[in-house]
């Protein structure tokens, strides 16, 4: 179907502007992976999937939406797949997505629910991502679809996600070597009277450029970095500041490229010119308990395990009370503001057992609060790749005071 004019106000259209691109994935890969999300519609009855997130549609598809409010989604059977997207990003979601794209207008509240019904049609059972549509959607689906049913398949797609093809270890190692070329970059960078908002740019600079190198083809968005000091070292998710580095500065380097959609991470403790005694013991401790995480990373032990062994590790030290959150997690289509595979992390309540191509962080983060002796967040980070016999460490950057007391 060719681009409607004005006058007659479709709901919605097919519109295949030019031609399709390189995707991040070979086409066998996505088949793959289809083949796979159809496997779990049949063994739980599901007839059509609508998926929701970011996550899901770029796994399955490898279109990674915009969304300024707007619905996106794709359409899942037994014989189609189909994306759905609004009118202003025209072509591009057909251009980059795997499969069938339908945009759907403006023209009329809800068009999206139009062009999803095209696909799914009416009184089927619709499989849909519970931890990610909102009540107002789920009564659209009633509305617009009228299920015979409707199954929560969220969990089992984490599922799917969290064993990683070859095609994905090839790009998350990448990822992991991207990340390195950010933190040597920060590391150049650190220097008294350099504010963190210098450092931080310098890293993702770093970062956008070998991605640029390495996929040519690919589309570039969403690398950043996170680099703290002093104070504000004590959260590992705080944002960037203004602020000046001084002489005996705690620094957090945090870099994070996007590649496709994937994330990957490195992160490092330093300090700009020295570290006093108090601080190099937390710091010191903190690293035992990060070689130790990664030791541990291997077939056949669970989340759990893993997490109250480091537990008591810091415990014997005195420390435990300091640990902000939990020691790793998952790698994959994920972002800071979209995905997750909540399956596969290391905290007490998730007894997921590590199996052969799954990829976790080890990443132990001790913060000692202001007015104490060794005051600042102090936090290690590596990806391991799960393999038969043990783990493969894909992150290059090291560790330690050796390294990273700068100046």
């Amino acid at each position: 179907m060719t681009q409607p004019t004005v006058s007659t106000r479709t709901e919605f259209y097919r519109l295949h502007n030019g031609q399709k691109v390189p995707l991040p994935f070979a086409d066998q890969e996505y088949e793959n992976r289809l083949m796979g999300l159809r496997t779990i519609m049949d063994r739980t009855g599901v007839q059509a999937v609508v998926l929701t997130s970011m996550h899901n549609i770029a796994y399955y598809s490898g279109f990674l939406y915009c969304s300024f409010g707007r619905p996106y989604g794709l359409v899942v059977t037994a014989t189609e797949s189909v994306t759905i997207s609004a009118g202003i990003d025209a072509g591009q979601p057909w251009r980059r997505c795997y499969g069938d794209n339908i945009t759907y207008t403006d023209w009329g509240r809800n068009n999206f629910w139009r062009a999803v019904r095209s696909v799914t049609g009416t009184g089927r059972v619709i499989g849909v991502e519970g931890d990610h549509m909102t009540m107002a959607a789920r009564m659209l689906v009633d509305e617009f679809l009228s299920p015979s049913q409707v199954i929560d398949i969220a969990p089992d797609t984490m599922r799917q996600r969290m064993h990683k093809s070859p095609a994905e270890l090839d790009l998350i190692r990448a990822g992991a070597n991207v990340a390195d070329v950010g933190g040597y970059a920060i590391r150049d960078a650190v220097a008294v009277g350099a504010r963190e908002i210098d450092v931080a740019m310098a890293g993702r600079d770093a970062m956008e450029l070998e991605i640029a190198r390495r996929f040519p083809d690919a589309e570039y968005r969403d690398t950043w970095v996170w680099f703290q000091s002093g104070l504000n070292t004590d959260g590992a998710h705080n944002p960037v500041t203004a602020r000046a580095l001084e002489h005996g500065d705690i620094l957090s380097l945090n870099t994070f490229p996007m590649i496709s959609g994937y994330y990957t991470a490195l992160e490092r403790t330093m300090f700009v010119g020295e570290v006093d005694q108090a601080s190099l013991d937390i710091w010191q401790a903190n690293i035992g308990a990060h070689e130790l995480g990664m030791s541990l990373l291997k077939p056949g032990a669970t989340c759990a395990e893993v997490t109250h062994k480091i537990n008591d590790f810091f415990a014997e030290r005195d420390l435990l009370q300091y640990r902000s959150f939990g020691y790793g997690h998952s790698f994959g289509v994920l972002s800071h503001y979209y995905g997750r595979e909540a399956g596969l992390e290391l905290r007490e309540d998730i007894d997921t057992v590590l199996e052969p191509g799954m990829v976790i962080s080890m990443e132990p983060m001790l913060t000692i609060p202001a007015g104490q002796a060794g005051a600042g967040g102090y936090r290690e980070h590596d990806i391991l790749i799960i393999t038969e016999d043990g783990a493969e460490n894909i992150t290059g950057y090291p560790y330690g005071p050796d390294f990273n007391v700068i100046g």
